[in-house]
């Protein structure tokens, strides 16, 4: 921790949320003279790199002028009146449950930024094709929605940024993706809309109810305000729309199709940062606003959370299988589902373990799956295929002997997803577990037993498929051209080309992920350290 004024830090977070917004605004304008690089495209795909990266290096200031011994405390606060006769506030500000969220966001999208650079995003070949200053524009204004949904403490201001991120990643799916994006991205719009209208309809109900909108009242006031059916009403409400976005079976069916559709740096995003709105809203509104509804619905959450890990494996599995004819990210996509299953289980406890579990969870499947979707981008890049089958052939991919460097992190995401002790995907999960072994009073203990055994369960099925995929993906005889040697029989020996291995930009794209998974994992005291005052705080009574 470094000593920062609060007025800087107030600065820091105001820079945070509004610089991105800022940087896209600018990004649909001319380059300088002198600016340009080689061409304008360049510019402003740099552009992009210069404001995820100003703002990453923003965020990380403010976590270092965090006040680690009172993260269950409202820090870097801004709150303005903003729309008087309403009585809603411009008030932002960040405790230990959002400051992780809040560097996750900022990380990931400066990656993306920097892999785009490199790499830069192709459109369909028409003459109506899109630019990459409206890409670049697009993923600011996405980044600066998830980073305000992080750090407003409003409820309207929350359900405005929640709203943003629509448009931008409905455009970088349909405009950038690939086969099927039209009816991926215009399936997520409908999915997430519906649930945002029921939301919205709960939220103004808690708003209209108590008087306020601002939620760290809310949250002190512990739900005294609300009667026992507008609390059940307003759960109900707000957890359906929360549920979409998490995403929760069965309201998941929109998330494959946008993750098989949408770019790389979509599904990273997507996967990354944008489930975690719908869970972090649980934990931000629904468990200290309405504690009476959530205590109402807590095992159904968690009957859902469970069934999603559950059928998320078995999806998995199905489309691992030889001639499943299975798409690789469409399988990470379905295995979000079952992560997630996982944090919607740990919230469902309603115990500090669980929320412990749930947030870490969080933030372990951000590096995690952003990771893998990575991974299998630059596998597309290399063989033009995501399908399994075409990978794998009769021999296996054999990445291992293809490219050594690429198989080796793509078996390192599927160990760290299947939670592998020692790395970030292991301690949500088993945190989650053990709230669930003795949840919250008033809650059935023999029922959430049972669903601790099938998230159990789940985990032997997560590694099952998981493994499958590293034997049909890395392994394989590796035999480079050139090189075989005949096979027993005195046939050819197979001969598979040699493949790029990775590349400069991906290294530093990738290499933050891999450190920050490693690091968790040994080191969970360091997030925990953050959370867990801020959870107690929470469950007695909200932030101060």
């Amino acid at each position: 921790m470094i000593d920062i004024s609060s007025s800087v830090m107030q600065a820091l977070l105001v820079l945070i949320v509004a610089g991105p917004l800022l940087g896209a605004a600018t990004a649909l304008l001319p380059p300088p003279p002198g600016l340009k690089g080689r061409s304008p495209e360049q510019a402003v795909l740099r552009h992009g790199v210069t404001v995820t990266g100003a703002v990453l290096i923003a965020a990380i200031v403010l976590a270092l002028g965090f006040d680690r011994d009172h993260p269950s405390t409202i820090q870097a606060s801004t709150d303005v009146s903003w729309i008087p006769a309403l009585d809603i506030h411009f008030h932002i500000g960040v405790d230990g449950i959002s400051l992780p969220l809040l560097l996750l966001t900022a990380l990931l999208t400066f990656l993306c930024a920097l892999h785009s650079y490199a790499r830069p995003p192709e459109g369909p070949s028409a003459p109506s094709a899109p630019s990459p200053r409206s890409f670049v524009a697009l993923l600011l204004l996405l980044e600066t929605g998830t980073l305000a949904s992080f750090a407003v403490l409003d409820l309207l201001l929350f359900f405005l940024a929640f709203e943003t991120v629509l448009v931008p990643m409905y455009f970088l799916i349909g405009r950038w993706g690939g086969e099927g994006r039209q009816a991926a991205a215009l399936k997520f719009v409908l999915y997430t809309l519906l649930g945002s209208v029921v939301m919205l309809l709960g939220l103004l109900l808690v708003g209209l109810r108590a008087h306020t909108f601002d939620m760290v009242a809310l949250a002190t006031d512990n739900g005294r305000g609300l009667s026992a059916s507008v609390q059940v009403i307003a759960v109900l409400a707000i957890g359906l729309g929360l549920a979409v976005k998490a995403p929760m079976w069965p309201l998941h069916s929109w998330l494959p199709d946008a993750h098989t559709a949408a770019p790389t740096v979509g599904s990273v995003l997507l996967a990354g940062v944008l489930l975690k709105m719908g869970t972090y809203g649980f934990v931000r509104i629904v468990l200290p606003i309405a504690p009476h509804g959530m205590h109402t619905f807590a095992p159904y959450l968690a009957a859902f959370g469970v069934a999603g890990i559950v059928y998320g494996s078995l999806a998995c599995l199905a489309l691992a299988r030889a001639g499943a004819k299975g798409d690789l990210k469409r399988l990470i996509a379905y295995s979000s589902v079952g992560h997630m299953g996982f944090v919607l289980l740990g919230i469902a406890t309603m115990t500090p373990t669980g929320l412990n579990g749930a947030l870490f969870a969080n933030v372990a499947h951000g590096l995690i799956t952003g990771l893998l979707f990575f991974l299998v981008g630059a596998v597309k890049d290399r063989t033009g295929s995501t399908d399994l089958d075409t990978l794998a052939e009769d021999s296996g991919a054999a990445l291992y002997g293809r490219a050594p460097r690429l198989g080796g992190l793509v078996a390192f995401g599927a160990v760290a997803s299947l939670g592998l002790p020692g790395l970030a995907g292991f301690w949500g999960e088993m945190l989650a577990m053990f709230g669930a072994f003795r949840p919250a009073d008033g809650l059935s203990r023999p029922a959430y037993l049972t669903f601790m055994a099938l998230a159990g369960l789940g985990t032997l099925l997560t590694a099952a498929y998981l493994l499958v995929v590293v034997r049909r993906v890395c392994m394989g005889p590796g035999r480079l051209e050139g090189t075989g040697a005949g096979t027993a029989g005195g046939g050819p020996a197979p001969v598979l080309a040699e493949l790029p291995d990775v590349r400069g930009h991906e290294f530093a794209a990738w290499t933050p992920l891999v450190a920050l998974t490693v690091l968790a994992g040994l080191w969970p005291a360091a997030l925990l350290g953050l959370t867990n005052p801020a959870v107690q705080q929470l469950l007695a009574g909200g932030p101060k």
